[in-house]
């Protein structure tokens, strides 16, 4: 049969998968099918469709019509009337970001990551490797200054070594760099202040005594944190909480009485510590953006280091360049001076950026049981690792305290967690 060719007829051109269009084209008997018309006197207004090999059955009817018919994620639209049911099958396939999609029920989803099927296991390694840094960190650390007395200076290399991290990683967009204005740097201008005291004084005090008792001391923040909050910001805190620091304060007493390597230096600059970071977790409050925390830690990093260079440079300066560095050199050698600087800087930004991301990811108790448990790590194994001696009343003196955060913790862990509460129930 020769090929038809009539306006009035349309075939059904199908390129792959991913599109179906209509177009005005030659229908060939040879390729396709058959074409039966009614005739002319019956004016017949439809098509009947019968297989190649001529057989005594009723013809399937297809009328045309100008009604649309999209298809979800398809780029093209056809047009018919009646509607052919048939079987969805699940398929796998990849959308425009090279993520992996589900095609089932007729729907096309994203599949779930791992993260996504097991949330626990994930935040558990957060957990771990915050931990696991920040011993690792605690550890390197006092190491160096045993034989490189010099927090100031230090200090400078922590920040510096991040600040170097973050700038790498906005350069491959690793995450991509927020923008920051005037008025956003005025904001984090006070936060990176208190940021870069109170991480100048905890290296002080970490140059001046043992791991184990700076940390003792800085059990103390709660306290600190309560009293800026109800006479700095007029929050009533409410006696419970109140009375859950008396035990801090007891355990850290009594810790410090008893101290063998306490000193006035390492205890007041552990104190002035508490007293700048509790003010940074206040101007936080006042600096909230919506910009990522990856982001604002980095900007508060590069703020920080402008911060802490001039100190640095006036009091420890003239010390480092006359006998410092040649002291260092000579007891360890460069190669391990310039690789224990560089590792202790990478292992305090990566363990503060884990902390902020795994603190993102639990909910306000669990929060506070991780700070908690963190603290006891990094004493335990300061101890064991330095081989510091301690007291009996020492001993018992950092249980009361970490037992005295842990209790009110969970206490105002629960406080937060009743005000989220009551905010969902009267926004709904």
């Amino acid at each position: 049969m020769a090929s038809v060719t009539n306006p009035l007829y349309s075939s059904i051109k199908t390129p792959g998968i991913s599109s179906l269009y209509l177009s005005k084209s030659k229908v060939s008997s040879s390729s396709y099918v058959q074409l039966k018309t009614g005739s002319l006197a019956s004016k017949a207004t439809h098509l009947e469709f019968s297989p190649l090999t001529e057989k005594k059955e009723s013809p399937l009817r297809v009328n045309f019509s100008s009604e649309l018919l999209r298809f979800t994620g398809w780029s093209q639209q056809i047009r018919r009337r009646n509607t052919v049911d048939s079987p969805v099958v699940s398929a796998a396939a990849a959308d425009a970001d090279g993520r992996e999609i589900e095609i089932s029920d007729g729907y096309a989803k994203p599949s779930k990551s791992f993260g996504e099927r097991f949330p626990a296991l994930v935040t558990g390694f957060f957990f771990f490797m915050w931990y696991f840094l920040n011993v690792i960190f605690n550890i390197l650390n006092k190491k160096v200054y045993n034989y490189f007395p010099y927090p100031y200076f230090v200090s400078v290399i922590h920040l510096l070594v991040g600040v170097v991290y973050c700038l790498i990683s906005w350069g491959f967009g690793l995450p991509k760099r927020a923008p920051i204005d005037k008025e956003l740097l005025l904001l984090l201008t006070p936060v990176a202040f208190c940021h870069a005291l109170g991480h100048v004084m905890s290296n002080v005090s970490f140059a001046a005594v043992a791991v184990s008792f700076t940390h003792t001391v800085k059990a103390l923040e709660p306290f600190f944190s309560a009293a800026a909050s109800q006479f700095v910001l007029g929050h009533q805190i409410p006696l419970s909480l109140w009375l859950s620091l008396a035990p801090v304060v007891i355990g850290v007493s009594m810790a410090s009485l008893t101290e063998l390597s306490f000193n006035w230096t390492g205890f007041i600059s552990a104190m002035i510590s508490n007293i700048a970071f509790t003010y940074r977790s206040i101007y936080s409050k006042k600096a909230m953006t919506g910009m990522d925390s990856t982001n604002v830690y980095a900007y508060i990093s590069i703020i920080a280091l402008i911060v802490c260079i001039p100190p640095a440079v006036l009091i420890e300066g003239p010390q480092l360049m006359q006998y410092g560095f040649k002291d260092a050199i000579a007891k360890v050698g460069l190669t391990k001076f310039l690789s224990d600087l560089f590792w202790i800087g990478m292992f305090y930004h990566l363990y503060n950026q884990l902390a902020t991301n795994t603190l993102e990811r639990v909910a306000p108790l669990t929060h506070a049981v991780g700070n908690v448990l963190k603290r006891v790590f990094v004493i335990g194994f300061s101890i064991v690792v330095f081989g510091n001696k301690i007291s009996t009343q020492t001993g018992i003196g950092t249980a009361i305290a970490i037992a005295g955060v842990a209790i009110y913790s969970l206490i105002k862990a629960n406080m937060e967690e009743q005000k989220r509460r009551a905010a969902l129930t009267g926004a709904s």
